[in-house]
């Protein structure tokens, strides 16, 4: 029998084996392997012939290093003879790593035999096995690609490696790097595989089967995502049945691919697209291919560009947004001031056609704009009053970019990004995280961390996928939160409203020393799509600054990239700096009752 563990951080599982053979005192084979602490090299315990569980019950579950985030289990009943050579899980070094692989079947070996090349000699099986054989099969598939890590070889490609083995037999098999976890149900398996993702907060502790007895409750492991496959399933947890067929690629706690099509959302795909078109200093038009001078036209306002580098028109959408903000007090207020931020952003790729802002008490106003670029108005009242109405009316084109370039070199770098020193020096109000207790920030970067090796070190990749999970595994429950919640709390308890999930976003992004920077503004969701969030109030997301491309915007609410669904009123460091409407009370007031509405109608 398998289990395979697959966890976002390291964890320390309870792994006790409890096979049915003992009570006939027969004897069994055990083998665990793991990377301790993720080192690259495997730690492997087996015994090919024992008939006891105390040894490995107490290895395991005092052992220090016993602490990863993959690892491989494999229990079957053996017989005399049986030797460590036979023995599950495999591990074999190659690329500067070890690699394990665990196998739950027979294929006909003399047929794997001629589909095995002789390109490497120190891919011969030590032992005699078809697992071991299969085991260098595959990994002769690796140095043929010239891969030396699972997550540069395509996962097509995999899936075709896989697919050769069905006709020899059972090839229900699992392979890791370390990192990422591949686990393919054959398609003539006579078996079955489960799987289950388990995810904070409350999830199950305890799972019990017929051979094993696995426990997730070490404190340190309370906020950890486990993604699991079993070739039965346990008591405890959502379990899903394997397809015969089906490949998993799993990475850190997370599906990062299934043929099938049967997991959970997949994060967006990043396609590179062709380099920009290189446009003539006299007409803008594209140059010819054959023309051997290069001259660039500077594109001030990105609203000249109407087309892709690949033909397709770029359009734009018009809206007309009201945003009625009412204060009522119980009793008269005799002098404030306010600041109201509900002008949009005009800027290369959104419009402001018009905007006016009607204010219901009469007092002095100074517009400006303020360090962070906001069109802002400082109002003051000294005509007492028991309401206040704000009305903000604006009329906003938002226009469609090309998609960035993402295959230039520079656009390619990897976590930890390096910044120069006046980078860092303009960019620190949006790379300080905020201030928390240090234990709880130190779980948070591991958290953030995560995703930067579920993601190979890939800036835009790791945010994308940031991003997605907020929105697929968090949920969204208004009223939940306050606006003195912290993000460690909405990271605990995996739920919260749109500016609790920019605040997380924020926060792990600059854990990882990636500047980002809260954004105020509205969301259409009148079209016909699945991310239909927040439509009746202000909306916030996330804008991220990325080295050779700038600030990209992210909707964890949504779980997308801002688009054209998205109107900018304001942004900041956090909260306080965007907020719409803010002021304070110096004489009078009592007990006061806010509405808002905000309506948004797209004009064709």
């Amino acid at each position: 029998m398998l289990l395979l563990l697959n966890s976002d951080a390291l964890t320390s599982p309870s792994i006790k084996l409890k096979p049915p053979h003992l009570q006939s005192h027969r004897q069994f084979s055990w083998g665990f392997g793991w990377y301790p602490n993720d080192n690259q090299a495997a730690m492997i315990a087996k015994d090919p012939a024992s008939h006891t569980n105390d040894v490995v019950s107490d290895a395991l579950s005092d052992w220090s290093s016993f602490r990863s985030t993959v690892f491989y289990s494999k229990v079957i009943p053996s017989s005399n003879g049986y030797s460590h050579h036979e023995a599950q899980p495999f591990s074999r070094s190659y690329a500067g790593r070890d690699w394990v692989f665990v196998h739950n079947g027979d294929l006909d070996r003399n047929k794997l035999q001629d589909i095995v090349g002789e390109n490497s000699k120190f891919l011969e099986p030590l032992g005699k096995t078809d697992s071991e054989l299969a085991f260098c099969f595959l990994l002769e598939k690796m140095m043929v690609t010239d891969a030396r890590k699972l997550i540069e070889v395509p996962n097509k490609t995999i899936l075709n490696w896989f697919r050769q083995l069905d006709p020899l037999g059972n090839a229900d098999i699992s392979l890791t790097d370390g990192m990422t976890m591949l686990t393919y149900h054959g398609k003539n398996s006579p078996k079955s595989f489960f799987y289950t993702r388990i995810s904070p907060p409350g999830h199950p502790t305890n799972f019990d089967s017929t051979h094993f007895r696995l426990s997730l409750n070490d404190p340190r492991d309370t906020y950890r995502t486990t993604f699991m496959i079993s070739s039965e399933a346990f008591k405890g947890g959502a379990w899903s049945k394997m397809i015969p067929g089906q490949l998993l690629i799993t990475r850190y706690g997370n599906i990062i691919w299934d043929n099938m099509g049967t997991s959970t959302p997949q994060k967006e795909k990043i396609v590179p697209v062709p380099p920009p078109l290189i446009y003539s200093a006299t007409n803008l038009s594209p140059m010819s291919s054959q023309q051997t001078q290069q001259t660039f036209q500077s594109v001030v306002n990105a609203r000249s560009i109407t087309h892709t580098t690949r033909g397709k028109p770029l359009t734009y959408r018009m809206f007309d947004v009201s945003h009625i903000t009412h204060y009522h007090y119980d009793k008269p207020v005799e002098h404030s001031t306010h600041t109201f931020r509900l002008q949009p952003r005009e800027d290369s790729i959104q419009e402001v056609v018009h905007s006016n802002i009607n204010i219901s008490v009469q007092g002095e106003a100074i517009r400006f704009e303020d360090v962070f670029g906001n069109n802002t108005l400082h109002y003051t009242i000294d005509t007492p009053y028991t309401d206040l109405k704000i009305q903000s009316i604006s009329r906003v084109k938002i226009y469609e970019t090309p998609p960035d370039d993402l295959s230039l070199s520079l656009r390619k770098g990897k976590i930890p990004l390096v910044w120069m020193p006046w980078q860092r020096q303009m960019l620190l109000p949006y790379r300080q995280p905020i201030e928390l207790p240090e234990t709880q920030l130190r779980e948070l970067t591991e958290y953030a961390m995560s995703f930067v090796n579920r993601n190979d070190g890939h800036p835009i990749n790791t945010i994308k996928d940031i991003n997605s999970t907020i929105y697929n595994e968090y949920a969204y429950v208004p009223g939940s939160t306050t606006l003195d919640t912290n993000v460690f709390e909405v990271y605990s308890q995996r739920e919260g409203v749109c500016q609790d999930f920019a605040n997380l976003l924020i926060c792990l992004a600059r854990l990882l020393n990636i500047p980002a920077r809260y954004c105020m503004g509205y969301i259409y969701t009148g079209v016909n799509y699945a991310n239909k969030i927040q439509s009746d109030a202000s909306h916030a997301w996330v804008e991220v600054y990325f080295p050779y491309l700038g600030w990209r915007g992210f909707d964890p609410t949504n779980g997308c990239m801002v688009s054209k669904d998205h109107i900018r009123i304001a942004c900041g460091r956090h909260y306080v700096d965007a907020t719409p409407t803010n002021g304070t009370i110096f004489k009078g007031g009592g007990d006061e009752t806010l509405k808002a509405e905000v309506k948004m109608v797209e004009i064709k």
